[in-house]
C-alpha cells in the first residue's frame, strides 16, 4: 500500500449526522440541506457545494420550532 489513499481529498460536507427531514421545510434538520442536495452532494462541482455551504445558515430560520414537549405545556399553564 501507498500513502496515497491517505493524501485523497474529501469532498466538504456539512453533515453533523443528524439525519432528520422536517416534514415541513424538507430540509435536514441536522445540515439544512434538502433531499436533492443530499443526493447530488457527491456529483457537485466545488462551486456548487460552496454555493450551498454559503446559503446554510440562512435557512435555520425556516425550521419552525415545536410547540409540543415540556416547553409547550409551559406556556398553557
Amino acid at each position: 500500500m501507498t500513502d496515497q489513499i491517505w493524501k485523497r481529498h474529501e469532498i466538504e460536507s456539512p453533515c453533523v449526522k443528524t439525519c432528520i427531514i422536517h416534514p415541513e421545510a424538507r430540509l435536514c434538520v441536522g445540515c439544512l440541506r434538502s433531499i436533492d442536495e443530499i443526493t447530488q452532494w457527491s456529483r457537485m462541482s466545488p462551486d456548487q457545494r460552496s454555493q450551498i455551504m454559503a446559503e446554510l445558515p440562512q435557512r435555520n430560520s425556516l425550521l419552525a420550532k415545536r410547540r409540543g414537549g415540556r416547553a409547550g405545556r409551559a406556556g398553557r399553564e
